[in-house]
């Protein structure tokens, strides 16, 4: 089989050789088998990088001083060469993590140019300085970011981080996940065709030590990471040692609170999307069902038929509606709480296992718990694969303490007929964000999490403030 294989990193705007033969193996979610090699960075690669978007940063002319629409132009043309490498982004990123193909087209293929597009005509809108009385206040790009993404939707997280940063004024260092790496090598061919400046956007891929190196490194300003709680507090402590300014966006367990009067038939597409979206490797999904102990087997059943008649298989067949698990270790992962759930004590109703017909690749079914305990470790950590859990509740104040009851605070959603009387719920549920009959995150408005969830907000104006400093002028 032919494979994908380059040899160099996206570095001062061109193609610049690895300084070692290390290289990262990339596996197909569907087979295990090796699809494409690129290089692995050390430190001499981030300091390579890290200098690039330094003087980019720093040039008497350089990005930071263009103006609002000289900006906005080059990241539309940006839009425009990712377009055309739509359909490739798409097919390469299902490949390596098993997110489903049609998924993948609306969210990896379609959405990085649609935040490209919002923050460019952000910018030519906004006001780089204010008059608040006698003061005049100045927002200023804020310098070298750091930007790492995860592996479960790399490109559109990695455009939370990138498309503010440009808008903003800042150069980029960004560090792909080693598990999908071939998509960012499109997206550095994109910037060389769009005529990004030279160092404006650097691409180094690499493991957790690249990461570490590169959170701590003196030329960087900021750092803007997505991925797991665990790795986000010792990014957050690093950033917190050098005072460095820092987005996290961290895990979850976010509830689906099913009101009494939800019609679920009505909503199976959108309920199944805001749990099994990407096979349950979404930070956000709902994968706490709360249920009204009136209407318990009721939501139960339903839940249990969702998973048991749904898709599984390749990621790139587009009627597949589940597909693998990123990698055999995260496949595993998604077991050992499986086992924990039985072990536990809680009741599986669908799923469980491995599907019969599927002998390479690393799929596990949808499943199902019933009877399960909120503070049990499935009710209360997060899986990170199709493995949802469902908690009876008493009354709506029952269900709000159920779903505040949580380490975590990233998404959510309620499902009633009643939009009122959601919004009522949602605004007592301690989350950065929540949805009503659907969850989506919106480009235009802030996305972030509370408690272990991470800190910091992304999209919106808000998104583009994260990579901005003020300055207050006195005129007395």
């Amino acid at each position: 089989m032919t494979t994908i294989d380059y040899d160099s990193f996206l570095i001062g705007g061109g193609w610049t050789a690895a300084t070692t033969d290390n290289v990262i193996d990339v596996l197909s979610a569907n087979t295990g088998q090796l699809i494409g090699r690129v290089p692995d960075s050390v430190e001499a690669d981030m300091d390579a990088a890290v200098a690039a978007a330094r003087a980019a940063f720093d040039a008497r002319g350089g990005w930071a001083t263009w103006a609002p629409r000289q900006r906005a132009e080059v990241m539309v043309r940006l839009a425009e060469a990712l377009e055309t490498r739509s359909e490739e982004t798409s097919v390469r990123v299902s490949s390596q993590n098993g997110m489903p193909i049609t998924t993948s087209r609306q969210v990896e293929g379609a959405q990085p140019p649609q935040y490209l597009r919002y923050y460019a005509d952000l910018i030519v809108q906004s006001e780089g300085e204010e008059e608040r009385g006698t003061t005049l206040v100045r927002r200023e790009p804020i310098g070298v970011a750091a930007a790492i993404p995860p592996f479960n939707a790399p490109q559109v997280l990695s455009f939370l981080k990138i498309a503010p940063a440009l808008a903003a004024g800042c150069t980029l260092v960004v560090k792909p996940p080693p598990e999908t790496v071939l998509d960012f090598f499109l997206l550095a061919e994109a910037v060389i065709e769009a005529g990004v400046p030279e160092g404006v956007i650097n691409i180094v891929p690499g493991g957790r030590e690249a990461g570490a190196y590169l959170v701590s490194h003196p030329g960087v300003d900021k750092v803007s990471f997505t991925g797991s709680t665990a790795a986000g507090r010792q990014i957050g402590a690093t950033c917190a040692q050098l005072l460095r300014p820092v987005t996290l966006e961290l895990g979850g367990k976010s509830a689906a609170i099913i009101l009494d009067d939800a019609k679920l038939s009505e909503r199976a597409e959108q309920l199944f999307a805001a749990s099994f979206l990407i096979n349950g490797q979404t930070c956000f999904a709902s994968t706490r069902i709360l249920a009204p102990a009136n209407r318990y087997h009721e939501v139960v059943d339903f839940y249990t038929s969702l998973a048991s008649a749904a898709r599984v298989g390749d990621s790139l067949d587009p009627a597949t509606q589940i597909g693998p698990m990123v990698s055999a270790r995260q496949r595993d992962r998604v077991e050992s709480y499986i086992a924990k759930g039985l072990g536990d004590g809680a009741r599986l109703t669908t799923g469980g296992g491995r599907p019969d017909d599927l002998d390479q690749g690393w799929f596990v079914q949808p499943t199902i718990f019933a009877d399960v305990d909120n503070s049990s470790v499935i009710g209360q950590e997060e899986i990170f694969g199709p493995v949802l859990v469902i908690i009876r509740y008493d009354g709506d104040d029952d269900a709000v303490r159920l779903a505040n009851d949580s380490a975590y605070g990233l998404g959510g959603t309620v499902w009633t007929e009643d939009t009122e009387r959601g919004i009522d719920i949602a605004r007592r549920v301690a989350t950065g964000t929540i949805g009503i009959n659907g969850y989506f995150p919106a480009i235009d408005a802030p996305y972030g999490g509370m408690k272990a969830s991470g800190l910091g907000r992304e999209n919106g104006p808000e998104g583009m403030a994260a990579y901005q400093q003020f300055q207050s002028i006195y005129r007395l």
